[in-house]
């Protein structure tokens, strides 16, 4: 059985049925059924057309559901708009769903949440993993957000912005996720550039662009993170960083300017720097303050303290630091590099390990413990 078929089709299967009637949430149950079915048919018997067969039989489990509620007055026009035999048009009607997934009347965690299930093809439990709440939690979420779309129809759609906002987390989940989305978040926002002259838009691609680049070097064979200073340039993509920059420089001289393309201003300078030492981190810092300026975003803000720490000095970048909420996620992990940087190896231990035991996912929460245990190890041998 083809998974990665099943998921490649989930979405253009599911806009057939929103715009043939069904509502979301009784079209995405309608799906869903028919994927369980394909599971237990296609090994013993193939279709020729799989998303002819997936059309007609989620259609069909529609009818089903459709015919059991007594409230639904336009049953028969429901029948007679039965998709026909033959194979199904090869229509990509993904980025379409995301506008959907997107409408304004969704919390921004709500509407990707409500993508990763019905467009990406996780599971609610896997979900919830990345959002590190329980199941239960997540599945009511997306219950709440499945209910509040269901009447929305395709010329009720979100808007450009909040469209963005769904792409850039999804690709975040697929960058760092179990399951990669981060090259369909690529292909959708390319498709959106296409079709949009909004600059961050743009933006929002160049930054994909920049931060996929870097992904072959961003961990080992067995999964371990690898830091931005220590990862080989040599295996960063120079064509996408050149494509990405190319990108950014057109958005930029729109003089438009928006937080996608000041994240991928940030990025650029990482991009451009043969190596680590050589990062131009007065500028970085620069564009954290345009970025906070923009957003006003804590994280944001975090991340600055960190760029100050190696522009002007660990103890500038503490300074920084100091003026953030501790409870902020990551920050003990930027503290424990910046006492570290300033040689209090005693205190970047122990805070190196509890930001291990607050890590949001294993990978980060093994890395922060090798460090630990570095720094340990660093010390005891002096």
């Amino acid at each position: 059985m083809d998974e990665v078929l099943l998921r490649s089709l989930t979405p253009s299967v599911l806009a057939v049925l929103v715009r043939r009637g069904a509502d979301f949430a009784a079209a995405e149950d309608a799906v869903q059924d028919a994927l369980v079915e394909a599971v237990r048919v296609w090994p013993a018997d193939p279709p020729r057309d799989p998303k002819g067969w997936l059309v007609t039989v989620a259609w069909r489990k529609f009818l089903d559901a459709a015919r059991s509620d007594a409230a639904r007055r336009r049953r028969q026009d429901l029948v007679e708009e039965e998709p026909a035999p033959g194979p199904a048009p090869a229509v990509d009607d993904t980025l379409q769903l995301y506008f959907l997934c997107a409408h304004p009347s969704l919390t921004p965690s709500s509407a990707v949440a409500l993508t990763l299930r019905a467009v990406g093809g996780l599971t609610t439990r896997q979900i919830a993993q990345a959002y590190l709440v329980p199941e239960a939690t997540m599945a009511q979420r997306i219950s709440r957000a499945k209910r509040t779309v269901s009447g929305v129809r395709f010329d009720q759609p979100g808007d450009v912005a909040t469209v963005l906002r769904v792409l850039y987390l999804v690709f975040n989940e697929g960058y760092s996720g179990d399951v990669d989305l981060a090259a369909e978040a690529i292909r959708l926002t390319r498709q959106l550039a296409a079709a949009s002259d909004h600059p961050e838009v743009a933006g929002l691609l160049a930054l994909m662009l920049l931060h996929h680049a870097r992904r072959a070097a961003r961990t080992t064979p067995d999964g371990s993170l690898v830091p931005l200073a220590e990862q080989d340039r040599g295996r960063w993509d120079t064509k996408l960083i050149a494509e990405g920059v190319g990108i950014l420089q057109a958005a930029l001289a729109r003089d438009r300017l928006g937080e996608f393309q000041a994240q991928a201003a940030i990025a650029a300078l990482h991009a451009d720097a043969p190596t680590a030492e050589e990062t131009d981190w007065v500028q970085i810092v620069e564009w954290y303050d345009e970025l906070t300026r923009l957003t006003d975003s804590p994280v944001v803000r975090l991340n600055r303290a960190v760029a100050v720490g190696e522009a002007d000095g660990p103890r500038a970048g503490l300074a920084a630091l100091a003026a953030l909420d501790a409870s902020l996620l990551r920050h003990t992990a930027v503290a424990a590099y910046l006492h570290e940087r300033d040689g209090d190896l005693t205190t970047a231990a122990r805070l190196y390990t509890e930001a291990a035991q607050k890590a949001p996912n294993l990978a980060e929460r093994n890395h922060l413990t090798r460090q630990a245990a570095r720094i340990n190890s660093r010390r005891d041998g002096g």
